[in-house]
């Protein structure tokens, strides 16, 4: 492990976040998989492909399917203990606790840097997306996804219905990455080129049912942090208002929220 630069992520995913995430992986994997096959579609049989973010590690695991070794990569302890676990019949696979702002990759050890959902909590972007470039290649390519602006989307729709009872936040964390424009220019900055931005949706699964469902989204960390700002009455509210905005996507098989995100491509 190298230094660690972005100490607010990492005492978030060290803590309440990670532990959460961790404890609930196949959740969280229910809600992400969607999104899999779109960036596994960049990895080859000769590839060395970094997961950037990797989380409880099943892009990483899917990725050793195809490629010839795969790197995971994360700030969270408790995530990469499941994800070493889960990996642990994988030759070709090993995990690292690392920022991506400071971490040592070696210049040019990977072909691919891949994430899901993992790039959009760095404190400095530019150089966070430097050292992925330093680390790839010459040739070697990025492609990540990260969430689209919420409003328009399903789960806008549920968050929405929560957003006038809680605190309104800045664009930061999860929708960080949210503006085609703000990647483009960053990625630039950092020297990547033929940077491409592309609309991608997949089925997300939050919950067996209305109840379930709410709960879960009460507990992720984002909604959370939001809920504890909020005064007691307010939460309520929101809690309420979550609760009546779901029905609408509960079916047979769960509620289910249509997931929308952008595809990034970029070369170095």
């Amino acid at each position: 492990m190298t230094g660690i630069v972005n100490t607010a992520q990492a005492d978030a995913w060290n803590g309440y976040e990670g532990a959460h995430w961790a404890a609930h992986a196949d959740r969280y994997d229910a809600v992400n998989s969607g999104f899999n096959e779109i960036l596994l579609a960049q990895v080859g049989p000769d590839d060395r492909v970094v997961d950037l973010g990797c989380g409880t590690g099943q892009l990483t695991r899917l990725a050793a399917n195809r490629a010839r070794h795969v790197l995971g990569v994360d700030l969270s302890e408790p995530m990469l203990a499941t994800a070493r676990a889960r990996a642990a019949d994988l030759p070709n696979v090993r995990f690292e606790r690392g920022d991506v702002q400071a971490h040592e990759f070696g210049k040019g050890s990977f072909d691919v840097a891949l994430s899901r959902f993992g790039v959009m909590f760095f404190a400095d972007p530019v150089a966070a997306f430097a050292r992925v470039r330093g680390a790839l290649r010459p040739g070697g390519r990025l492609a990540f996804v990260s969430l689209t602006e919420l409003a328009g989307t399903d789960l806008g729709v549920v968050f929405g219905a929560m957003a006038a009872h809680l605190p309104r936040p800045e664009r930061s964390g999860p929708t960080s990455l949210a503006d085609p424009a703000h990647v483009r220019a960053l990625l630039a900055e950092a020297g990547f080129r033929d940077v491409v931005c592309t609309y991608v949706e997949a089925e997300q699964v939050w919950g067996r049912d209305v109840t379930d469902a709410a709960e879960f989204i009460e507990a992720w960390g984002p909604v959370r942090h939001h809920l504890q700002l909020a005064s007691p009455e307010a939460a309520a509210r929101a809690r309420a208002a979550l609760a009546a905005a779901l029905p609408a996507f509960a079916g047979p098989g769960g509620v289910r929220l249509r997931g929308a995100a952008w595809l990034v491509t970029a070369t170095r």
